[in-house]
């Protein structure tokens, strides 16, 4: 898969292992930035990571700002985009099978690396159970969602 990854300055320093983890995984992966720990605005890099998820060219994003809060909130503003802050490995993937959630947002002033580390493998691991036999309800679910952004 095509993982995109975002940033602001408070998610900066879990940055380098998210990357990591995502390439150990075997995913290619689209930064988009920051690139540094200068203060940025959060919304500018949760707009490129979503236009990377809507256009197609990533299937799945990571976002990291200082709680996660904003990052989820800015991102679930794009059509198309289902983002939400997962703290534990549950969520992360049952955020997917569910809900077809397509990113992933933390908190770099909340978790630590070893977290980043268990969470980012459930939530890419996670497939979206709508699509699948038995998965009517999730599917459903989701629609009435889809019909929301409308």
């Amino acid at each position: 898969m095509k993982i995109v990854i975002g940033c602001d300055h408070a998610g900066f320093p879990l940055k380098d292992t998210a990357l990591e983890v995502v390439r150990a995984l075997g995913h290619e992966v689209i930064d988009v930035g920051t690139f540094s720990a200068e203060a940025v605005d959060f919304p500018d890099f949760t707009k490129k990571l979503g236009e990377k998820i809507q256009s197609g060219e990533a299937e799945r994003g990571i976002l990291i700002c200082g709680s996660g809060v904003g990052a989820a909130i800015a991102a679930n503003k794009m059509k198309g985009v289902y983002a939400s802050i997962c703290h534990d490995t549950y969520s992360a993937a049952q955020g997917v099978e569910h809900d077809a959630m397509n990113v992933l947002c933390m908190g770099g002033r909340v978790i630590g690396p070893e977290l980043v580390k268990v969470l980012i493998p459930a939530f890419l691991n996670a497939v979206y159970l709508g699509e699948q036999p038995g998965g009517e309800r999730f599917a459903r679910r989701v629609e009435k969602i889809k019909a929301m952004e409308s």
